[in-house]
């Protein structure tokens, strides 16, 4: 089961936290067709927020077609975001796992490391790296 948690420095939402975390955990294959979200209760408890919140992120879910609550029994996931191919990229996965701690070993604290990932990412794009 998908362990959820909500980011005070994010600048975003907790509902749009929540709706992220189950998109990432259903691209990456954590989460598949027929597994169950945590209750809004159990999201509640550990989150202390609002079940309100829960809620509405799990509506907004539910409108993108990727969940469907079972009254009485929880919210299921309906479908995927994963194309299938996340297995076949091990030797990528290595890569940036190592590039991760040579960064680490250079000192960068996770935020630096974010940073320095999201501005790199960001002129690959712009420059058409492929």
């Amino acid at each position: 089961m998908i362990e959820l948690h909500l980011e005070a420095r994010s600048g975003l939402p907790p509902y749009q936290q929540i709706v992220r975390q189950v998109q990432r955990a259903l691209r990456l294959g954590v989460l598949q067709v027929g597994d169950q979200l945590p209750t809004v209760k159990e999201v509640v408890e550990r989150l202390a927020i609002n079940p309100n919140t829960v809620l509405k992120a799990y509506k907004e879910l539910e409108h993108s077609g990727l969940v469907s609550p079972r009254p009485g029994i929880g919210t299921f996931v309906t479908a995927t975001l994963s194309d299938g191919s996340f297995a076949s990229h091990g030797p990528l996965r290595q890569d940036l796992l190592r590039w991760l701690a040579k960064a680490r070993r250079a000192g960068l604290d996770d935020e630096s490391i974010e940073a320095l990932f999201q501005d790199s990412f960001r002129a690959s794009a712009d420059q058409g790296v492929a």
